[in-house]
């Protein structure tokens, strides 16, 4: 009798362990499908793209594989040669100054913010208050409704078309602030900056070999957000700048989409090179974004920090 209640019950628990693993299966069988379904929204136009700059003009609007399929005609190769050979190497040009304009006002903001994220965070002094509350109201703001104040002023300094024009207004980064802030609050003890100090170390060494170290994740964020804010930038160089040689990657596709979307091209169709050009300044950011993942990743996770 013990023996076929115990056989019994071990059945009835076997049972209620594979009824629990489907139901677990199915519980998560919707957040991946959801999720699937969101990678798969977010790859096609990143495909759309790529296959779309191996296409000759005539393949790109009147081919017959379809918008997300190769044409029989691959062309990428003379797409890219093309790209950086028409008008003397314009794009080549555009290409530099992007890459000056997102380092020199990516790091110049990064090192700002991480300066006054440490400052509000550890050390008490007066309006600080204030003086945080202002930062936090003007991550409100958005950054098209500063473009026109920020030309006039510059205008009135002589800097205006000028690669000063888009540095220095690149360098305020008041999430930056606010991010920096948070994560040296709780990523940095106060005790440990106290016991450098009672050791002999000033507030510079204290904060490089001490508190940097700690503040590195979230230092990368900062930079890796601050480089994709200004290679992505648009309105603040189209607004300040008038010399196409000064263009950035941004300003001068749009200007290469103006002049075809207006037929005034010279009989030479830009299209392609729109589209490959545009292909061609993802990269850097893919390859920014890769190389720095684990970093991002590590700086992201600051409500998990105590």
């Amino acid at each position: 009798m013990t023996t076929a209640r115990i056989s019994s019950v071990n059945h009835t628990a076997a049972r209620t362990s594979r009824q629990g693993r489907r139901a677990r299966s199915g519980s998560h069988l919707v957040p991946h499908l959801f999720l699937g379904a969101l990678v798969v929204y977010f790859l096609i136009p990143i495909w759309w793209l790529f296959v779309a700059s191996t296409k000759d003009v005539g393949g790109l609007f009147n081919g017959s594989a379809g918008a997300l399929w190769f044409d029989k005609n691959f062309a990428l190769w003379p797409n890219l040669a093309e790209l950086f050979t028409y008008n003397d190497g314009i794009y080549l040009r555009w290409l530099g100054n992007s890459l000056f304009y997102a380092l020199a006002g990516g790091i110049g903001a990064t090192v700002l913010a991480v300066l006054a994220g440490y400052g509000f965070a550890k050390f008490r002094f007066r309006g600080r208050n204030f003086s945080f509350a202002v930062l936090l109201g003007s991550v409100m703001v958005p950054l098209t409704a500063l473009v026109i104040p920020t030309f006039v002023l510059l205008s009135e300094l002589k800097l205006t078309d000028t690669i000063w024009a888009v540095i220095l207004p690149s360098l305020l980064n008041p999430f930056g602030v606010y991010l920096m802030q948070v994560y040296a609050a709780d990523a940095v003890p106060d005790e440990l900056l106290d016991a450098a100090r009672v050791d002999g170390a000033g507030e510079f060494r204290t904060f490089f070999q001490v508190a940097f170290p700690l503040l590195r994740p979230a230092f990368i964020t900062v930079l890796l957000l601050s480089i994709v804010g200004s290679w992505n930038n648009y309105f603040l160089p189209l607004a300040m700048l008038s010399n196409t040689q000064l263009f950035p990657i941004t300003v001068g596709i749009g200007l290469w989409e103006g002049l075809a979307a207006g037929n005034n091209s010279g009989g030479h169709s830009l299209w392609g090179l729109i589209i490959v050009g545009s292909l061609v300044s993802v990269i850097p950011l893919v390859i920014a974004f890769l190389s720095l993942q684990k970093y991002w990743r590590g700086g992201l996770a600051i409500g998990s920090l105590k």
